[in-house]
C-alpha cells in the first residue's frame, strides 16, 4: 500500500518588532516627557542669566544666594514626598500637584513686588520641580518596557543639555524686550503645553501603586533640613542640622565615603553642589564686576552646558565698586 507523507512548509517564526521611543505608543508621552525636563533645564538656566538684573531692580542683592538656595532646598522636600506619595498613590496625582506648584511659583516670582516673595516663590519652584523629577521617574518605569528605559534617561540627560545652547541668550533677550517678569510668567504656558502630552500616560497608570511605602520620618527629616539650609545665612551653627538631616536621608556612609555606593553618592552630592554654587555666582560676576550684559554673561553657562567645551580663561577685571551678594 503506497504512503503518503504530509508535505511540511517551514516558516519563520514572526518577530515582534522592537519598541522605539516615537513609535506611535509612546511618541505623544515621550515628547511630553522630555518638555518637562527641558522645561525645568530651561528655568533654571534663564533664571540664573537674569537673577543679577532682579536682584537690582528689586534691591534685594543681599538675598540673592537665597535665591538659589530656597528652591534646591525645597526641591528635597519635593523629592521625597513625591516618592513617598507615588509609592502609595502611583505617579499620577503627584506629578500633577507638582506641576501646579510648579506653575505656581513662577507666578509668584514674575509678579513679585520684593525680592521676599521673589524667594517665597522660588521655594514653591523647587518643590514643584523635584516633585516633577520624581513623579517623572517614576512614570518611566510603569509606561516604558524595560528595553526603552535607559533610551528615555538618556532623552532625559539631553534635556538638560539642549537649553543651555540658547536658554541663557533668550532669556536675556526676553528680560531685555519686554522684561525679567516674563521670563517667569512666559513658561506657565509651556507648562500647561507639556503637561497636556503628558496627560493620557497618567490616565492610563492612574493609581497604581509604585512600590513599598516609604517611612514617613524621611519626609520629616527632608524639611527639618530644607529648613536650616534657609536658615544658614542668619545662623551658620544650622548648618550642623543639614549635616544631621543628610545623615538621614542618604545611605549609610555617605558622608564619609565608605567604598560602594556611598561614596558614589556623597561624591555625586559634592560635585553637584560645587557646580550649581559656581553657576549661581559666576553671571553675577560677570555682570556686576566686568560690567557685561546679561547676554554676553549667559555664554558662561552655555560654555559649561556643552559637553567638552570650556570657557577660555580671561584676566580678572577691576573688582571696585562691586557689590557682593551675601
Amino acid at each position: 500500500m503506497r504512503s503518503y507523507r504530509p508535505s511540511v512548509t517551514l516558516t519563520a517564526p514572526a518577530t515582534t518588532p522592537r519598541p522605539r521611543l516615537l513609535s506611535p505608543a509612546y511618541a505623544v508621552t515621550t515628547v511630553g516627557m522630555f518638555a518637562l525636563c527641558a522645561l525645568v533645564a530651561f528655568e533654571a538656566l534663564a533664571v540664573t542669566t537674569v537673577m543679577p538684573t532682579v536682584a537690582d531692580e528689586l534691591d534685594g542683592v543681599g538675598l540673592y544666594a537665597l535665591a538659589f538656595a530656597a528652591p534646591l532646598a525645597s526641591g528635597v522636600v519635593g523629592m521625597v514626598s513625591a516618592g513617598a506619595w507615588s509609592d502609595r498613590r502611583g505617579p499620577a496625582v503627584p506629578l500633577v500637584a507638582s506641576l501646579v506648584l510648579f506653575a505656581v511659583g513662577l507666578v509668584v516670582c514674575g509678579t513679585a513686588p520684593s525680592m521676599e516673595v521673589l524667594v517665597a516663590g522660588r521655594v514653591l519652584q523647587g518643590l514643584g520641580g523635584g516633585a516633577l523629577t520624581v513623579g517623572l521617574y517614576v512614570l518611566v518605569g510603569l509606561v516604558f518596557p524595560a528595553v526603552l528605559q535607559p533610551a528615555v534617561f538618556a532623552s532625559f540627560a539631553a534635556a538638560w543639555v539642549l537649553p543651555s545652547l540658547f536658554g541663557p541668550a533668550l532669556a536675556a533677550w526676553v528680560a531685555h524686550a519686554i522684561g525679567w517678569r516674563w521670563v517667569f510668567l512666559g513658561a506657565v504656558a509651556l507648562a500647561a503645553a507639556a503637561g497636556a502630552l503628558v496627560a493620557p500616560a497618567l490616565r492610563r497608570v492612574g493609581t497604581t501603586a509604585a512600590g513599598e511605602p516609604t517611612p514617613r520620618s524621611r519626609l520629616a527629616w527632608a524639611l527639618v533640613g530644607a529648613a536650616a539650609v534657609l536658615a544658614l545665612d542668619a545662623f551658620p551653627p544650622a548648618a550642623l542640622v543639614v549635616l544631621l538631616a543628610l545623615r538621614q536621608l542618604l545611605p549609610a556612609g555617605a558622608l564619609l565615603a565608605r567604598p560602594g555606593l556611598p561614596s558614589v553618592i556623597g561624591t555625586r552630592g559634592l560635585m553637584s553642589a560645587s557646580f550649581f554654587a559656581a553657576e549661581a555666582y559666576i553671571v553675577f560676576v560677570l555682570e556686576e564686576n566686568w560690567g557685561l550684559s546679561a547676554g554676553i554673561a549667559g555664554l558662561a553657562l552655555t560654555g559649561v552646558g556643552v559637553p567638552g567645551q570650556r570657557p577660555a580663561r580671561s584676566s580678572p577685571g577691576s573688582a571696585s565698586g562691586s557689590r557682593t551678594p551675601r
